[in-house]
């Protein structure tokens, strides 16, 4: 039997998402949100979702542990792998990819620091902008680093930026919107073709 396996980004965007698939008619046979398990079977033959972290996903459907996978655009962009197609725009879990700094700082002269877990987006960045950077990789409290001197500039999410402004920052640029995307595995679409496509046509139909 031919067993198709989606993956879904724990948070945000599986909260966002759980809802689109129920009303395409996709539903987990079990409460996700209450379970501790990471692999559900659903009322759709051959469907199984897999619950993994948002950095993982695209991994995952690279190698073809996944066939396919629901991730934010920040992941895909910040991805070096492929092996994928980006088959979807669901237009959930909506934010922005920005740069952010100290309100009242100009652009700082010479080689500017930057802290962000988008190292590979950020540098693609700065140098598009022909700006010399350093890059400070951290993974939460980004928002501190321009406070205590660890960097000029943060590369981060923004979504309301009520987090930016309660620690004394500003959004400067914007690098890129950001969605909840549908991703599948090349060879998936190839060998699975027929079961893949009824899953985007579900998804397409309530978008």
């Amino acid at each position: 039997m031919t067993q198709i396996t989606l993956a879904l980004t724990k948070g945000r965007v599986l909260n966002e998402v759980l809802p689109l698939l129920q009303t395409s008619g996709i539903r987990p046979e079990q409460e996700i949100k209450e379970s501790r398990k990471l692999i559900f079977n659903t009322n759709v033959k051959n469907l199984r979702l897999l619950i993994l972290r948002g950095v993982d996903v695209p991994t995952y459907v690279q190698f073809g542990a996944a066939d396919m996978g629901i991730a934010g655009k920040d992941i895909l962009l910040e991805d070096s792998g492929g092996g994928y197609y980006e088959s979807l725009d669901l237009a959930l879990a909506r934010c922005r990819l920005m740069t952010a700094s100290l309100k009242d700082t100009n652009n700082v002269e010479g080689r500017t620091i930057v802290a962000t877990k988008y190292i590979n987006v950020a540098r693609k960045y700065y140098a598009q902008i022909g700006r010399q950077a350093e890059f400070v990789k951290l993974f939460g409290a980004m928002e501190l680093a321009p406070a205590l001197g660890l960097a000029d500039e943060i590369v981060d999410i923004v979504d309301t930026g009520n987090t930016l402004r309660a620690n004394g920052l500003v959004s400067k640029e914007l690098i890129a919107n950001v969605s909840a995307r549908l991703i599948v595995n090349k060879i998936a679409m190839k060998t699975k073709f027929e079961l893949i496509q009824a899953i985007i046509d579900r998804l397409k139909m309530v978008l």
